[in-house]
């Protein structure tokens, strides 16, 4: 541990602190660049689903080590833990309030799969105390969040880098070069979809909380609620006051790509269509979305979302296909093909381990390659594939389109800081309440 302690310097003096949830945390810094054969000690917060690659792919790197699990249910711990026994061979240290880790300097790197409201509010105070994040995506809850969590990884200089680990896919990322070198010509359109069959999410039961659950945890900074039967582990995605519907859920990471490949950054207008069209239950968003982002130099990206019913004629869960003048591409997270413009197929490009698409978790080599260049950036200050303030800009686009859903009509954007320039009704959804002593703070 000598070594390890060469490279953690304290960057700032002082006894400026940060208050939330009833805990103090000194506001410290710590150097941004390990030495390579330094073990980076991470925390893994949320540990039910896609959690669990990211434990993978942490343990596939010999300097880097999962010292903690953390999640506010025992039953999913207790799981976890013979889960993590059977497949990288040791149980790391548990703890329920992920706060007590942050207070352990030994922690160098959290990686975040938690709720969605709790995304960024947790991204930040494990800045605020000295730690690099990767964090789930979505980001942020809300496109409040979203500038708050880019001003302060710029404040706290920590490394944060979004699981939307498409973008460190070698064919996708062949793919946006050969297009920014004229492959397919002019690209002027990225068209990007979701199939899915959710069932019905019932309507809910006030109940007693589990003995085995720290529901006051678990909501964290969202208004308090009571325990309903049927939002925790996973439905909370389709409630507003934690999750932020599947257009965040999955759209995320087929937009994203749509952007990078496209070469743009915000919209200049955002129009969406959709509702609730199949089951009478608590799902609180659209099942079944269309939504069409404009840009500078007549570029578009289209995203269809069908969460509850398959998407006809059959095609892949999840895809993305950018047209240009010359011809088109599909991409996913394990190929990329080329056509010309009559559809004939010019090039077929597959990624040397497969990645799951379309299950709950996700597992697959992009996420090694996508933790190891997050721990390259650490090390060695390597440039990321997923920075914060690039990842938030597709957040924002999935905020503006929930933005334009709830408000019927087509939203005109300030290209600079994403706010709706001609609806009050729209920016009524850019920030939400907080539960008192639970806001978010620089």
């Amino acid at each position: 541990m000598g070594t390890r302690r060469n490279f953690i310097k304290k960057t700032t003096a002082g006894t400026a602190a940060l208050t939330m949830g009833g805990l103090v945390l000194p506001k410290m810094g710590y150097a941004n660049i390990l030495g390579s054969n330094d073990r980076i000690n991470c925390a893994v917060i949320g540990v039910r689903s896609r959690a669990k690659a990211h434990v993978k792919a942490i343990s596939a790197f010999p300097n880097a080590k999962v010292l903690y699990n953390c999640d506010v249910d025992d039953l999913i711990i207790e799981e976890h833990n013979a889960w993590c026994q059977k497949n990288i061979g040791y149980v790391p240290k548990v703890e329920k309030d992920f706060r007590k880790i942050l207070e352990d300097k030994d922690v160098d790197a959290v990686f975040i799969a938690t709720p969605e409201h709790w995304h960024a509010p947790m991204s930040i105070m494990a800045m605020q105390a000295g730690k690099h994040v990767y964090v789930e995506k979505p980001c942020s809850h809300n496109a409040h969040e979203n500038t708050l969590l880019v001003a302060a990884q710029k404040k706290y200089n920590k490394k944060v880098q979004m699981g939307n680990q498409q973008r460190s896919a070698k064919t996708s990322q062949l793919a946006v070069k050969e297009i920014r070198e004229g492959i397919i010509g002019d690209v002027y359109k990225g068209e990007a979809y979701y199939s899915n069959n959710r069932g019905s999410i019932g309507k809910g039961n006030v109940i007693d909380v589990p003995k085995t659950l720290d529901w006051d945890l678990w909501q964290g900074p969202a208004p308090r609620t009571a325990y309903k039967d049927n939002v925790h582990p996973y439905n909370w995605h389709w409630f507003r006051t934690w999750g932020t519907g599947e257009i965040h859920n999955n759209g995320t990471h087929e937009i994203d790509i749509c952007r990078w490949a496209l070469g743009v950054d915000l919209p200049e207008t955002v129009t969406s269509f959709g509702g609730k069209y199949t089951y009478d239950d608590d799902w609180e968003f659209v099942d079944n979305q269309q939504v069409t982002y404009g840009f500078k130099g007549d570029k578009f990206i289209t995203w269809t979302g069908h969460s509850r019913g398959v998407m006809k004629p059959e095609r892949p869960g999840r895809g993305i296909t950018i047209y240009g003048s010359k011809g088109s591409i599909e991409l996913s997270r394990n190929f990329y093909k080329l056509y010309d413009l009559a559809g004939n197929p010019i090039k077929l490009e597959f990624e040397r381990t497969a990645s799951a698409t379309t299950n709950t978790q996700g597992i697959g080599g992009l996420d090694v390659d996508h933790v190891g260049n997050f721990f390259d950036a650490i090390r060695e200050d390597k440039a990321m594939n997923a920075p914060i303030a690039d990842a938030s800009i597709s957040t924002m686009l999935c905020h503006l389109g929930n933005m334009a859903q709830d408000v019927g009509h087509t939203l005109k954007i300030d290209t600079k800081t994403g706010k709706v320039l001609n609806s009050e009704a729209a920016m009524k959804h850019w920030g939400r309440e907080y539960e008192k002593g639970w806001e978010p703070k620089l």
